[in-house]
């Protein structure tokens, strides 16, 4: 380990966030996120790790570092900085497992969907969330609250969600697509 590293080690705050190790050309090789940032990034420097650790300590001439305010947030700061830079040792979110969001169709009458992908499609996404539990359950509450079309445009009958509360059935009934866009408004404020 050299002078700079030992250097920066000591004064690793206590605090959550990112950390991001270079290698001698000065390129990105990991990033990774800690809840307290002291401990996490000292014991990469401290032996007795796996094979691939290792390898990858062997490798660090430098690393750098952001505070976050929280452990989410250095969730969703570390899955965007991996997605930026593709650190060869980052296996684990390189794999397109991105984060959930949860969306607002872009359709005569919307729904509300979970997608993992952000198009260019007209529709509002909302997030990222930090797990699909965290989704859905926000989704379950909506879903609740709002009675926003779960059935498809060929329901001509009404569908179960219609007799739970929880579905207008705009296909199967008139529905005045002011009242609907004024719920859809309301979901938006939600966020």
């Amino acid at each position: 380990m050299n002078q700079q590293i030992q250097n920066k080690l000591a004064l690793l705050p206590d605090q959550p966030g990112c950390y991001i190790m270079k290698d001698k050309s000065g390129t990105i090789i990991y990033v990774g996120k800690a809840k307290i940032l002291k401990n996490r990034v000292r014991s990469y420097f401290t032996g007795g790790h796996d094979t691939k650790t290792e390898h990858l300590i062997s490798e660090v001439v430098d690393f750098e570092y952001i505070v976050t305010e929280s452990n989410i947030e250095a969730l969703l700061l570390e899955n965007n900085l991996i997605k930026e830079n593709l650190p060869r040792y980052n296996i684990m979110l390189k794999d397109d497992k991105t984060y959930p969001f949860i969306k607002i169709t872009n359709e005569k009458y919307p729904r509300l969907m979970i997608t993992r992908k952000v198009l260019k499609d007209g529709a509002e996404y909302f997030g990222p969330y930090p797990d699909i539990g965290a989704a859905n359950e926000t989704k379950k509450i909506l879903d609740r609250i709002f009675p926003l079309r779960k059935c498809g445009p060929h329901q001509k009958t009404p569908c179960l969600y219609y007799h739970l509360g929880q579905c207008l059935c705009p296909y199967a009934f008139e529905v005045d697509p002011a009242v609907y866009k004024g719920i859809v408004k309301e979901i938006k404020q939600f966020f």
